[in-house]
C-alpha cells in the first residue's frame, strides 16, 4: 500500500513504535496456507498483525518528501498514510533549488548546523550568540560578557563590539540563489559561504556531517538507529555516486572511517546483545541480516540488501529460547539496529576461545633506573593488577627484564619468593622453564606483588647501558605462540645488543628537508619480520617508548602497526616530575584495564559495484579483505578506501563491517556495523552530503603514507591539491561560475571548515615543514594521526582555546548539563590580550598562557603566587585554593582530562609570555590562523587556494 508508519514525536523514547492505522480500505482475499480466511498474505494470528511492513516502491532521495526516520529527523513533521499514498505514484515537476531541499532538509542551515547532531562529548558552552561581545584594547574579540557587580574582573576595560561572529550572505550568494529559484544557471543551488576576509566559524567544527537522506521505507522496521552512528562508521560523502564517472568528476574522495570498538561514554547507547545463536546470513555474500534487508513469500525468505539472493529465514528467528515462546520479529535487535553484537556459536571458533595473557617485557638498563621508569611501571603494574581483565580467573601473567641480558621469573603459586633465572645467549634464546614462567594471575598474584615491590631495589645499582630488546620480543613470543596474548613492552634505551640492535640515526641537517622521510622509516627489517610472526601466532604488541635521548619511534613502532597494537611516546620522561608520573601511570593504567578484543579479524562488504580497494591503521591484510588483528585496542580507527567496479542500479548502498573476536571472558563474538547511504547522479547532492570531519581524516591518513613512501613535500601538496579540486569542483560544476577569477572564495556550508582542517593538517607536527621537529616526535605524531578516532582527531588538529581571566560567571560550574565552558576562541594572537590567561587544550596537552601585563591579582587567585614574575613555566600542577577563580579552572582542566573517549591525560604546561622560547613557540605553534615561520595563514592560505581555483579547469 505505500504506508509509512508517522515519525515519531518529539522525546519519544528510542523503542518508539507508533500504532498501526485501521487500514480498512478493501483487500482481495489471497489463499495462503495456515491463513485465516481472508487474511493478508505475511499475517500472523497470534501477533494480530502483518509479518512485514508494507513496502512502497524506493524513491531517490532528491525527490524524497519526507526522510526516513533517523537521529538527525526526529523533528521533522509526520505525513498522513492518506497524502502520501495519494502523492506516491505522482511525478512532479521540481527545481534544482527544490531538489536541493528535498535532499538537506528543510531546516534552515544555521551556525549550529545540523540541528539534531550534537558533536560528541562536547561540554555545555555558554551561548556565545546570547552573550555580548567585546573587543580588548589589543584590537582582539573577547567572548566574556558585561561582569556583573559581584564577579571578579581581571582584565581591562572593555569597548563596543564591532560584530566579527556573523556572516552576512554574501552578494553573489543572494543572486545565485534568485537564478536558482527562475531556473536560470540550475547548478547554482546550494547554500555557498563566502571565505576570504572572514574569520572560521569554529563552533561548528565539532558537528557531525550531514544526516544521511534515505528514501521512505528503505528499513524493515521504524527504528531510530537502523543506520549505525557515525562514531562507529561514517563515509567521507552521505550519498554515493551512480557512476565512477561522476565520482571522477566530482574529486570527491569516498573511504569509510571506521572505529568499530570504541569505548561508551556516559549516556552513550550501548551496543545491543544478540545472544540466542541465531545469526541469519547470505548464503552467497554471508552479509549478516540487517534493518535494511526485504522479507518476502510471507516473512519466510528475505532477500539479501547486499547481493539480492533469496535466504531462508532460520526457524528459531520468530522464538524466543529463554520463554520458550513465540517471539515478535519486528523487536530484534539486527532489525533495529545498524551496530549489533553476536554470541557466535561454535561454528565461529577455529579452536577454544583464548584466555587473556600479558608478557611485560621490562627495560632494567642505566637510563631505565635513573628516569625513574622501572620504579613507576613497577608500582603501576602492581596497582593494576586488579583491573586486568580476569574473567573466570584465566588470565596468565609474565615478566621479562631486559638490560645485556634476559630475566625471567618463576612466579608458581608453590613458592613463596620468585625466582630469577638469567639467560645470556642472546644469539639463541630459549625460555629456562617453559611451563613455570607465563602463571596464572589468580593463582600467583602475591608472588607477582612480591617481585613488583623488589624488582626496583635488584637493579637500583646497575650502570648497564645495554639492551637486548629484540631478544626479549623472541623470548615473549615463544611463551605467547602456542595460545596468543599481548606483549607489553617498555622501553628507555635505544636497543644497541643482539638480535634487533638499532644505531642512533638522528641526523638534525635532514631535518626539515627533502631527505627527512628516510628518517620516519624502519631501519631494521626484523621489527616488521617478528611483527608479522607475531600476527600468524595472534600475538599483539603495545610498545611504551620512554625518550630521555633519541629512541627510534619509527623503528619500534612498527610492531603495533602490523600486530594491532599501541604506541606510547613519553619525550623527557623524568619521574622525579610529578606531571611526567601521574601521566604516565594514568594511560599505563587504563590500558591494562581495556577490555580488549582478542583473536580479531575485520571484513568489509559492500552493495554490488562497490570494492574496498585500501585500507589504513594498526593491522595485518590477510587477503584483499581481510584484516588480522590479534589484538583490538578501544578507540582505534581504520579507514578504507572504496573504489567502484560498476555503475549502480539501485537507490540505496549498504556498506557493513564485520568485527570477528574474543571478549575477554571467553564469549567469541561478531560486532556488526551497518550505513546505509543514497545513490545519487547529482554532483551537488554528492557535495550537499559531504563530511569535513571523515575527508581531513581521509586526507591525513594518506598524508602520512605519502610522507613515508615519498617526501613530506609531496604529502602537504597533496593536501592542497585535494582542497583546490573539491573547490574547484564546487565553484564550476555546483556554482556554474565557469573558469577564470571570482572575487571570493566560496563552499558549501557544509565544507565550509575543510580548508581550516587542511591547514592544521599541513602544520601539525607530522606534516609541518619545520628543523625544530625531533623525528621521534614526528613519528609518533604520525602514529596518532593514523591511529585516532574523528572524535578526538578534531580538537588535537585544531584546539580548543579558552580565554579565563574574563570568563562569564556560570563558566566552570557544574550544572545538571556538567561542566559549563567558556566559549571557544579563534585561533590567532588577535585574541590573546596583553593582561589575558588563557587556556588552550587538544587532548593531548594543555597549555595555560600568561600574558606579561596580567594583573597581579589573577596570579593571587589561580596560582597562588603574588606577581607574574613568581611564575615558573613548563610542566605544573593547578594549586588547590580557596578562590573562586582557582575552583573554576580546576574543573575545567579536570573535565578535559575526562570527557573525551581514550587512554590519555593530558599535561598541563604554564607558558610564559616572555618565559621559555621553546614553550613559546610551542604554544604559538598552534595558533593555526596565523603565519608561523615559512608557514602561510589562515587568509594567505585561502588566497593561496583562490588562485589555484581560478588558474585551473575542472
Amino acid at each position: 500500500m505505500g504506508y509509512r508508519p508517522p515519525l515519531p514525536p518529539p522525546g519519544a523514547s528510542p523503542g518508539f513504535r507508533p500504532p498501526r492505522p485501521n487500514m480498512s480500505s478493501p483487500v482481495s482475499p489471497v489463499s495462503h496456507p495456515g491463513l485465516p480466511p481472508n487474511a493478508r498474505p505475511g499475517f500472523v494470528p497470534s501477533q494480530q498483525r502483518p509479518l512485514m511492513r508494507p513496502q512502497s516502491p524506493a524513491i531517490s532521495p532528491a525527490i524524497a518528501g519526507s526522510p526516513v526516520a533517523s537521529p538527525s529527523t526526529v523533528q521533522a513533521t509526520p505525513v498522513s498514510p492518506s497524502i502520501q499514498h495519494a502523492d506516491h505514484h505522482r511525478k512532479k515537476r521540481m527545481y534544482p533549488e527544490q531538489i536541493t531541499k528535498a535532499y538537506s532538509g528543510e531546516v534552515p542551515l544555521s551556525p549550529a548546523y545540523p540541528p539534531q547532531q550534537q558533536a560528541y562529548a562536547s561540554p555545555a558552552m555558554v551561548n556565545s550568540q546570547q552573550q555580548p561581545q567585546f573587543i580588548s584594547p589589543m584590537g582582539a574579540q573577547s567572548s566574556y560578557p558585561q561582569q556583573q557587580q559581584q564577579q571578579q574582573t581581571y582584565g581591562q576595560p572593555q569597548v563596543a563590539n564591532v560584530g566579527y561572529n556573523t556572516y552576512s550572505q554574501d552578494p553573489v550568494n543572494q543572486m545565485t540563489s534568485q537564478f536558482g529559484n527562475m531556473n536560470v544557471n540550475p547548478a547554482a543551488v546550494l547554500p555557498a559561504v563566502p571565505l576570504l576576509g572572514a574569520r572560521p566559524q569554529i563552533a561548528d567544527i565539532e558537528n557531525t556531517g550531514p544526516p544521511v537522506r534515505l528514501p521512505p521505507n528503505i528499513s524493515v522496521t521504524d527504528s531510530l538507529f537502523v543506520n549505525a552512528d557515525p562514531s562507529y562508521q561514517c563515509s567521507t560523502i552521505n550519498a554515493i555516486p551512480a557512476t565512477e564517472s561522476i565520482l571522477k568528476k566530482s574529486r570527491l574522495p569516498l573511504a569509510l572511517v571506521l572505529a568499530p570498538y570504541r569505548t561508551s561514554k556516559e549516556g552513550d547507547e550501548d551496543v545491543p546483545i544478540v545472544r540466542d545463536s541465531v545469526i541469519a546470513r547470505c548464503r552467497r555474500c554471508r552479509t549478516y541480516i540487517n534493518p535494511f534487508v526485504t522479507f518476502v513469500e510471507g516473512g519466510q525468505r528475505w532477500k539479501c540488501n547486499m547481493c539480492f539472493l533469496l535466504n531462508d529465514v532460520p526457524a528459531a528467528f520468530d522464538y524466543d529460547s529463554q520463554t520458550q515462546q513465540p517471539a515478535d520479529r519486528w523487536k530484534r535487535p539486527e532489525l533495529n539496529y545498524g551496530c549489533v553484537e553476536f554470541v557466535a556459536p561454535t561454528e565461529y571458533m577455529v579452536r577454544p576461545p583464548q584466555a587473556p595473557a600479558y608478557v611485560f617485557v621490562i627495560d632494567v638498563s642505566y637510563s631505565a633506573i635513573q628516569s625513574g621508569m622501572l620504579a613507576t611501571a613497577a608500582r603501576t603494574i602492581f596497582d593494576s593488577l586488579e583491573r586486568l581483565p580476569n574473567d573466570e580467573n584465566r588470565t596468565r601473567v609474565a615478566i621479562i627484564t631486559v638490560d645485556s641480558s634476559l630475566h625471567f621469573y618463576k612466579l608458581n603459586s608453590d613458592i613463596n619468593e620468585p625466582q630469577m633465572l638469567v639467560v645470556s645467549d642472546l644469539d639463541d634464546v630459549y625460555l629456562p622453564s617453559p611451563s613455570d614462567l607465563l602463571a596464572n594471575l589468580s593463582e600467583s598474584i602475591q608472588s607477582m606483588k612480591i617481585l613488583l615491590e623488589k624488582l626496583p631495589d635488584m637493579f637500583k645499582d646497575s650502570v648497564n647501558v645495554n639492551n637486548a630488546l629484540g631478544a626479549g620480543l623472541q623470548a615473549a613470543f615463544k611463551m605467547l605462540s602456542p595460545t596468543g596474548g599481548k606483549i607489553i613492552c617498555l622501553q628507555s634505551t635505544l636497543p644497541n645488543t643482539g638480535t634487533g640492535a638499532l644505531k642512533p640515526r638522528e641526523d638534525v641537517k635532514l631535518l626539515g628537508t627533502s631527505k627527512e622521510s628516510t628518517l620516519l622509516n624502519a631501519a631494521s627489517p626484523f621489527y616488521k619480520s617478528f611483527a608479522v610472526d607475531c600476527s600468524r601466532s595472534q600475538v599483539a604488541c603495545d610498545m611504551i617508548i620512554f625518550g630521555g635521548q633519541y629512541s627510534d619511534v619509527a623503528t619500534l613502532s612498527c610492531i603495533p602497526h602490523y600486530t594491532g597494537g599501541q604506541t606510547y611516546y613519553y619525550p623527557g620522561f623524568n619521574a622525579s616530575r610529578t606531571e611526567d608520573a601521574i601521566k604516565f601511570a594514568h594511560e599505563f593504567s587504563e590500558l591494562l584495564a581495556e577490555q580488549i578484543g582478542l583473536e580479531a579479524v575485520i571484513r568489509i562488504r559492500a552493495s554490488r559495484g562497490l570494492r574496498m580497494s585500501a585500507f589504513h591503521g594498526n593491522f595485518f591484510i590477510r587477503s584483499s579483505d581481510l584484516l588480522a588483528l590479534p589484538n583490538v585496542p578501544r578507540d582505534q580507527k581504520y579507514v578504507v578506501e572504496v573504489s567502484m567496479d560498476d555503475d549502480l542500479k539501485t537507490p540505496t548502498v549498504c556498506f557493513q563491517t564485520a568485527l570477528l573476536h574474543t571478549a575477554c571472558n571467553g564469549e567469541r563474538r561478531i560486532r556488526v556495523v551497518t550505513t546505509c547511504l543514497p545513490v545519487s547522479s547529482s554532483i551537488s547532492e554528492l557535495y550537499a552530503s559531504a563530511n569535513q570531519q571523515a575527508i581531513a581524516a581521509y586526507l591525513g591518513v594518506k598524508a602520512v603514507e605519502r610522507g613515508l613512501t615519498s617526501k613530506l613535500d609531496d604529502a602537504r601538496d597533496a593536501i592542497v591539491n585535494k582542497v583546490v579540486d573539491l573547490l574547484g569542483v564546487y565553484k564550476t560544476h555546483v556554482l556554474g561560475s565557469g573558469q577564470g577569477s571570482t572575487p571570493q572564495l566560496t563552499v558549501p556550508d557544509n565544507l565550509k571548515l575543510l580548508p581550516l582542517l587542511a591547514l592544521s593538517l599541513i602544520k601539525h607536527d607530522s606534516l609541518r615543514q619545520s628543523s625544530q621537529i625531533p623525528s621521534d616526535m614526528r613519528s609518533n605524531a604520525m602514529n596518532i594521526l593514523n591511529t585516532m578516532p574523528i572524535q578526538l582527531l578534531i580538537p588535537y588538529l585544531y584546539a580548543n582555546l579558552y580565554s579565563l581571566h574574563n570568563m562569564p560567571p556560570e563558566a566552570g560550574e557544574f550544572t545538571e548539563n556538567g561542566i559549563t565552558f567558556p566559549s571557544t576562541l579563534n585561533l590567532t594572537a588577535e585574541n590573546l590580550e596583553v593582561h589575558g590567561c588563557y587556556l588552550l587544550e587538544n587532548g593531548q596537552n594543555m597549555y595555560l598562557w600568561v600574558g606579561r601585563g596580567v594583573v597581579p591579582q589573577l596570579c593571587v587567585d589561580l596560582f597562588g603566587v603574588k606577581s607574574y614574575e613568581d611564575l615558573k613555566g613548563g610542566k605544573i600542577t593547578l594549586p588547590i585554593l580557596e578562590t573562586p577563580l582557582n575552583r573554576k579552572v580546576n574543573n575545567l582542566v579536570g573535565k578535559v582530562r575526562e570527557m573525551r573517549r581514550g587512554n590519555y591525560h593530558p599535561t598541563l604546561y604554564l607558558v610564559k609570555e616572555d618565559g621559555d622560547p621553546y614553550l613559546r613557540l610551542w604554544f604559538l605553534a598552534h595558533l593555526i590562523e596565523d603565519r608561523t615561520d615559512n608557514i602561510m595563514s589562515y587568509q594567505q592560505f585561502l588566497q593561496h587556494i583562490k588562485d589555484r581555483v581560478s588558474s585551473a579547469s575542472f
